[in-house]
């Protein structure tokens, strides 16, 4: 068991500051799972919320959790959130998402791009045409989110930009290999790509105060998407990291000042117990080896 040592924070009843009072936040990917949680944890450190997601309502999608859900949740819990659908492999989605939040809230500050788009299949029976659309996913909407909100953080000199990406960027190595592939080498190459894309970015904006990181979880996060592909049993599967983890991670890389985050490609227990957050950890990043971009 992974122990936690929470934070005080303004929905506690004790009137103490969130951790992000005033901030306005983007997180993609919020209709479920680790974007839902991330998005909860913000409200509740006095974040206004922007949801996004293609999923509106229960039911549209086959996988349980919708924006109305999240929305909805958050709202419950005294918080301030919109549902935006958007699809972020589209530049036009991208743009509006962005406008949306800048009409609604004056600005974004903080931007968590969560989500994905996975299909295990071999690369020599992958189509083509969903290739394109997974790196369009996993890849181009991180990248057109961050040029469009980079202006108006520039401009404020302050902001902070987190990538999730995934243990799959961390490669086989060479042969001889003594387990066959499992068709994760397209979701591994753009989780990959977003770990350079994300010490690239931070390189570039590192005199404008804003934070580009970038982290995974360092066990597999029990979630619908991880249920339907079999990697975990059920929600509360004792071999996952419980989703609060990679919420609370999102929270540290949003709230430290950026000398300490940027630029950090990191694991999810492994920087919470680096900064106090955590008494023990395991798995990736402490267990066992990241990713090269994270040792760098």
């Amino acid at each position: 068991m992974v122990r936690v040592r929470l934070a005080t924070h303004a929905s506690d009843g004790l009137g103490s500051v969130g951790k992000l009072d005033d901030k306005i936040a983007l997180i993609t990917g919020a209709s479920r799972g680790i974007g839902q949680a991330i998005a909860e944890l913000f409200a509740a450190e006095g974040a206004r919320v922007v949801c996004a997601a293609r999923t509106i309502n229960d039911g549209d999608h086959f996988l349980e959790g919708s924006l109305s859900n999240t929305v909805n949740r958050i709202e419950a819990n005294g918080g301030v959130a919109i549902a935006v659908a958007a699809n972020v492999s589209a530049e036009e989605d991208c743009h509006r998402l962005v406008d949306t939040a800048i009409e609604r809230f004056g600005r974004v500050d903080i931007l968590v791009n969560n989500a994905a788009l996975n299909y295990y299949v071999p690369t020599v029976d992958y189509e083509v045409k969903k290739w394109m659309r997974a790196f369009a996913v996993n890849v181009h909407g991180p990248f057109m989110l961050s040029k469009f909100v980079l202006p108006g953080m520039i401009e404020r000199n302050s902001g902070a930009i987190i990538n999730i990406s995934s243990g799959a960027a961390i490669g086989p190595g060479r042969g001889p290999y003594e387990i066959e592939g499992h068709g994760g080498t397209m979701y591994g190459s753009t989780k990959a790509a977003l770990e350079r894309m994300t010490q690239g970015l931070a390189q570039e904006v590192q005199h404008h105060n804003i934070a580009v990181s970038c982290y995974s979880p360092s066990q597999v996060v029990p979630t619908p998407g991880t249920i339907y592909h079999k990697l975990m049993d059920s929600l509360d599967d004792p071999r996952g990291e419980p989703v609060e983890l990679m919420a609370r991670t999102a929270l540290l890389l949003a709230s430290e000042p950026p000398e300490k985050v940027n630029g950090r490609v990191t694991y999810s227990q492994q920087i919470l117990k680096e900064f106090g957050w955590i008494e023990e950890a395991r798995g990736t990043g402490i267990d066992r080896t990241g990713s090269g971009y994270s040792q760098i």
